[in-house]
């Protein structure tokens, strides 16, 4: 990309995320939202503007995805997918500096929900393809790029529809970048450790029920469902699953090691993971299965007992580890908690290395020369679980150098989300190499 392009580029992704904050996606899990639609619109007039020929496909009424191939150099390799979300979590404007759905620019940063998850890499991913096709640079191989709906309620309306039911989509797809991955940790100023997703957890999103004995709330009762259920959730909110070291966190602690000076113990890490501020909430719960307890309901009125209660847990396992987190769950819920799931995805775990991970090394470097991308695994999960089912290998790569204070890990579903804007014109350069090197 010329310096001219290149800036060009570097420009548009700072209003092209402000325009997709501004649209308001909130996804609240129940279809109660304003849905993807305008956002799904909007990408594709983007990407039609330039010559490409986009779809729009929509799941249900307002749940909308927008789906385009660019050709590449070399059409027999095999192609790239380049995928992000446009729904958003919920907002609540009171408890913001900025208006969440403003894409108001203050402080060097663009403010907004999605602003990091993920609207972010969608606009860099739109500012790149949009340059490469007006100066005519191909990619050397096809790239697909998807923006889809409800990844926040686990992709059910838009990543899971679309491998479903239009997997020709996909045609030739071996590999796929998307969210929660690339960014940076400074160590120190000679080293910045940039954290590529190679896995991440698989989820048991569950309902818990509890049936007892319904009566007037004077009288003693020995089979009442929500002590029961009570009971059994404190259990589980407060066990510690062991740990389980896979092979992915096992490479990022050796890393880590590498980098802090220091030999790490996976069973001791409060001490490291308190050196790694805000990512520590992302590492910290990749070494070992979680259940949070989220929910809780019963009862209709003060005097009466009610006959049933009910509770929700997000349930996180690791990679190989689905069937010990289940018999765990079970022994701790005892045997009146009935279980069921809501939503249940798999654990994915890729391999550090091959052409990909060389390019987005290779890019990463030229940016930063300080730069060293390390693996780390996702204690979420994203849409690469669907793209998994056609056989497509999943990194997270949406590359951001930040400044070493902010604390990245919070913005995700927290108050505030932001990202800097030298950040996202960053991200740009990077991935306009990336894909040359890909």
């Amino acid at each position: 990309m010329s310096e001219q392009d290149l800036g060009t580029a570097e420009q548009e992704v700072v209003e092209l995320c402000r325009d997709l904050i501004r649209i308001d996606t909130s996804n609240y899990g129940d279809d109660s939202g304003p849905g993807e639609r305008k956002a799904a619109e909007y990408v594709a007039e983007q990407l039609a503007e330039v010559g490409l020929e986009p779809q729009i496909f929509e799941s249900r009424p307002g749940r909308a995805s927008t789906v385009a191939r660019i050709e590449g150099e070399d059409p027999s390799r095999p192609a790239l997918l380049i995928h992000g979300h446009t729904d958003v979590v919920p907002a609540n404007a009171a408890d913001w500096t900025h208006d969440p759905f403003s894409g108001e620019i203050a402080d060097g940063c663009v403010w907004g929900r999605g602003a990091v998850d993920m609207k972010d890499m969608d606009a860099m991913t739109l500012a790149v393809i949009r340059e490469r096709m007006r100066s005519g640079r191909k990619p050397p191989r096809d790239v697909v790029v998807a923006f889809l709906a409800d990844e926040e309620a686990g992709g059910t309306h838009g990543a899971r529809f679309l491998v479903d039911h239009h997997p020709e989509l996909f045609e030739g797809v071996t590999e796929a970048i998307s969210e929660v991955g690339g960014f940076s940790f400074t160590v120190n100023e000679n080293l910045r450790l940039y954290l590529i997703e190679t896995a991440q957890k698989g989820m048991h999103w569950m309902r818990l029920t509890v049936d007892g004995t319904a009566g007037h709330g004077s009288m003693t009762n020995t089979d009442n469902a929500i002590t029961e259920l009570c009971e059994a959730v404190a259990r589980v909110g407060r066990h510690t699953f062991p740990v389980r070291v896979t092979p992915t966190v096992r490479s990022f602690l050796d890393e880590l090691s590498d980098a802090l000076g220091v030999e790490l113990d996976p069973e001791n890490m409060d001490e490291t993971l308190a050196r790694l501020g805000g990512i520590a909430k992302l590492i910290g719960a990749t070494l070992r299965n979680t259940a949070s307890p989220t929910q809780l309901g019963a009862g209709y009125k003060v005097n009466v007992i009610p006959g049933q209660a009910t509770a929700h847990i997000d349930g996180r396992f690791l990679p190989g580890h689905e069937t010990e987190f289940l018999a765990d769950l079970d022994r701790l819920l005892g045997p009146r908690v009935r279980r069921e799931d809501v939503h249940a995805d798999k654990a994915l775990e890729t391999s550090f290395d091959g052409q990909l991970v060389a390019a987005m090394q290779s890019s990463l470097l030229a940016e930063d020369p300080v730069a060293r991308a390390v693996p780390y695994m996702l204690s979420g999960g994203t849409d690469a679980k669907s793209f998994d089912d056609l056989g497509i290998r999943g990194f997270g790569f949406a590359p951001l150098k930040l400044p070493p204070e902010l604390d990245f890990a919070g913005m995700f579903h927290g108050v505030d989300e932001r990202v800097p804007v030298d950040g996202l014109q960053f991200g740009v350069r990077v991935l306009d190499r990336f894909l040359d090197a890909s």
